[in-house]
């Protein structure tokens, strides 16, 4: 996804032995929408390979309203989007077309260059209703940065889950609790949904070495004595520390792990581990020379100068 520019995220420190940081997302308006940045956030550019984090609403769209995210490029990365309400439509210039729901995953990995456009579907524009997710980019590995680009759309049905305790994990992609998902990973990752009722526990792995909890609703806390942490912040905790999540109240959690690729650099839509490919990136699209979407190539996203 291409979006308009947030304001960064903070981190501050905590007081919790296992919580190093708690970042807290800049936000704006999107058409109607909140749309809360998280990463890159100031003092800490990545978990693990995990560069950006963007969370789109809850927000409320009326009949005729849709969000149209015109045809723009991606290189360096795997973007991964995933909603809990609504729908919107994928376009790529490999001909792929897919219509993503709520549940289900898409995982779109750029490589070399890739071109995609994200626009409402006909029936929720022509309905309305709630939208809100998530879109996350991983950065590639290095010796993968350049490979060849490619679409996959993951069912809900496909997407494993399982419950501890009273707490209802979702498997997204990687392998934990037990369950590993059919997502095809290129690195060592963990991306999990947990959803916590009230007065429940959830003891994190850690078996990868950076590990963070974004709250999407309610309130966690880190141990018996953590600070409650509320929607819309992210606890990053400390390589192998254990972490036991605590909800009095009930929440709903997005988990990320895994081992760090380098440093990488990120652009408007472009993420790599090389200025000078950067640099090549937007020329490229500047001059036209990436492939074009068949059925969605009257307009485009001009690179921001």
């Amino acid at each position: 996804m291409s979006l308009p520019s947030s304001p960064e995220a903070t981190c501050t420190a905590s007081a919790s032995n296992a919580v190093e940081l708690v970042i807290r997302g800049g936000v704006r308006d999107l058409d109607g929408t909140s749309l809360r940045r998280l990463l890159p956030a100031q003092g800490r550019r990545m978990i693990g390979p995990f560069i950006f984090f963007d969370h789109l609403g809850p927000g409320e769209r009326k009949p005729g309203q849709g969000i149209d995210v015109r045809p723009h490029p991606h290189i360096g990365l795997i973007a991964v989007t995933y909603l809990f309400a609504g729908s919107i439509h994928h376009r790529d210039n490999l001909g792929m077309q897919q219509v993503l729901e709520p549940g289900s995953i898409n995982w779109m990995t750029a490589g070399r260059g890739i071109v995609h456009s994200e626009r409402s579907s006909d029936e929720f524009r022509k309905s309305g209703g709630s939208l809100h997710g998530v879109q996350l980019w991983i950065a590639l590995p290095t010796k993968k940065e350049e490979t060849k680009p490619s679409f996959r759309h993951y069912a809900a049905a496909s997407i494993p889950s399982v419950r501890i305790a009273g707490v209802t994990i979702k498997v997204l992609a990687g392998a934990a609790f037990g369950v590993r998902s059919p997502v095809h990973v290129l690195s060592p990752l963990l991306y999990a949904e947990a959803t916590m009722p009230k007065d429940s526990r959830l003891i994190l792995p850690d078996d990868l070495p950076e590990r963070a909890a974004y709250v999407v609703s309610g309130t966690v806390r880190c141990g018996k004595r953590g600070d409650p942490v509320g929607a819309g912040q992210m606890l990053v905790f400390g390589e192998g520390d254990k972490v036991d999540l605590r909800s009095p109240r009930g929440a709903h959690i997005l988990i990320l792990a895994g081992q760090p690729v380098g440093p990488r650099f990120i652009e408007w839509n472009l993420v790599s581990s090389s200025e000078q490919r950067i640099e090549q990136a937007k020329e490229d699209w500047r001059e036209q020379r990436f492939a074009t979407i068949p059925g969605d190539d009257d307009d485009f996203i001009p690179l921001p100068e």
